[in-house]
């Protein structure tokens, strides 16, 4: 189980994030109210992760952050902050930061960021950085994501960047759920109600051009999603 430092002086906020985070993402999660806490808990055990708020009271997130690193230069360091000037965005990677995100958020998207994170370790572990997975079968179908083409004999058909990007993620999720949270939120970085409708435009284009093979469906799955059936 992945340990996770989550240091926010908003008590309220810090056990939402800790309740959700443990039984979400299956995490241990250590919550500390102010930065002064947060680097005791750090020098006293081994995290895997650090959520770091940055506006706090006797240690605020960025100078955490720096002695952090002056203890350990690779654990990831996600800040969290209402800030939202790019000197405050630049600050955080300047200290060795990993990632940023700006309140309010959505928990959920913290998980994905979170998620992605421990998966790019991984992926410098197993050796080189893995490449993303770009050719996709599907049915009669071959789809070049790097190209944008879906190919199916000699009929081509050129996708735009945001059909590319949702496709892509169908074929990854191939037979099972994709969710329509995380389509959102992975590609256009917000859930909300005039997104939502944007991705079911593109979902139909998406079915028309795939309708030339009956093996290869795009469904939607009620109250979760859509799901990519090959046969």
């Amino acid at each position: 189980m992945k340990k996770i430092l989550l240091v926010e002086d908003d008590p309220n906020l810090g056990l939402l994030l800790q309740d959700y985070l443990q039984l979400k993402g299956k995490f241990d999660v250590m919550l500390c109210t102010d930065g002064e806490e947060g680097l005791r808990a750090f020098n006293k055990q081994n995290f895997d992760l650090c959520i770091l708020d940055v506006m706090m009271p006797k240690k605020d997130g960025f100078t955490l952050g720096k002695d952090i690193r002056k203890v350990n230069a690779q654990v990831p360091i996600i800040f969290a902050t209402a800030k939202t000037m790019l000197e405050d965005k630049s600050a955080a990677y300047d200290l060795g930061g990993d990632d940023y995100i700006t309140k309010p958020f959505r928990i959920e998207e913290l998980l994905l960021r979170i998620n992605a994170m421990f998966k790019r370790i991984s992926s410098k572990i197993d050796g080189a950085e893995k490449a993303p997975e770009t050719q996709f079968s599907v049915g009669n179908y071959t789809f070049d994501y790097t190209t944008q083409i879906i190919t199916n004999g000699d009929q081509q058909q050129k996708l735009s960047t945001k059909e590319a990007e949702l496709l892509r993620l169908l074929c990854l999720k191939k037979n099972s759920v994709l969710t329509r949270e995380e389509a959102l939120l992975s590609i256009w970085h917000d859930d909300n109600y005039f997104n939502g409708r944007s991705m079911d435009v593109f979902l139909s284009k998406l079915r028309k051009y795939l309708r030339g093979d009956s093996n290869v469906e795009i469904i939607n799955v009620h109250g979760k999603g859509y799901k990519l059936l090959v046969s």
